[in-house]
């Protein structure tokens, strides 16, 4: 990952020249990161599936539980002096969350496919910016060893879900991990 060193605000960043891969501003620091693989889109691509349509029968059956909409690589802008904007693999708005361009704040839940351009400590990092910033449950998958790890706001501890993610945001949701990692 090639960092910048000077802090940049969001109306520089938005001015940076479109390049291949990733790149989200966390804190005033521009993070990029190479193209996602064949592997990692798929993972993505099945979550989101999986996710859009439970999401979208829940909302039918709960709508107390506020929940917005699913997306796939939404960018979300969030705090100030520095700021940030990062792009989750897969999100889930609150139902009301405002934003022109992009969603202001973190999501309700947002979704973190691990890629090798990617250290556990970003990963950590962005995670307690999801929560910092609104965010109720944040998932990390690791697609290399299966794993899931799921953080929820005000608990200290990561729960690792086996076979199946289960969210307490997204209540009576489960996505087997199988149909996730194929």
């Amino acid at each position: 990952m090639g960092t910048t060193t000077t802090p940049m605000t969001f109306e520089e960043f938005e001015q940076l020249p479109d390049e291949a891969g990733k790149c989200e501003l966390l804190e005033g620091e521009v993070v990029r990161m190479p193209p996602a693989k064949r592997k990692h889109m798929k993972t993505t691509e099945r979550l989101y599936w999986l996710l859009r349509r439970a999401v979208r029968n829940l909302r039918r059956r709960r709508p107390e539980l506020g929940l917005g909409e699913v997306h796939m690589e939404m960018g979300y802008r969030m705090g100030s002096a520095p700021q940030s904007w990062l792009q989750p693999d897969v999100s889930v708005t609150h139902a009301d969350q405002s934003g022109d361009d992009y969603y202001e704040g973190a999501p309700l839940v947002a979704i973190e496919v691990a890629s090798d351009a990617q250290s556990a400590s970003h990963l950590e990092a962005i995670a307690q910016m999801y929560l910092s910033y609104g965010a109720r449950e944040v998932w990390l998958l690791y697609p290399k060893t299966g794993h899931v790890w799921i953080c929820r706001a005000g608990k200290p501890d990561v729960e690792q879900q086996q076979e199946a993610i289960r969210s307490e945001v997204l209540s009576g949701v489960e996505i087997k991990l199988d149909r996730i990692f194929g």
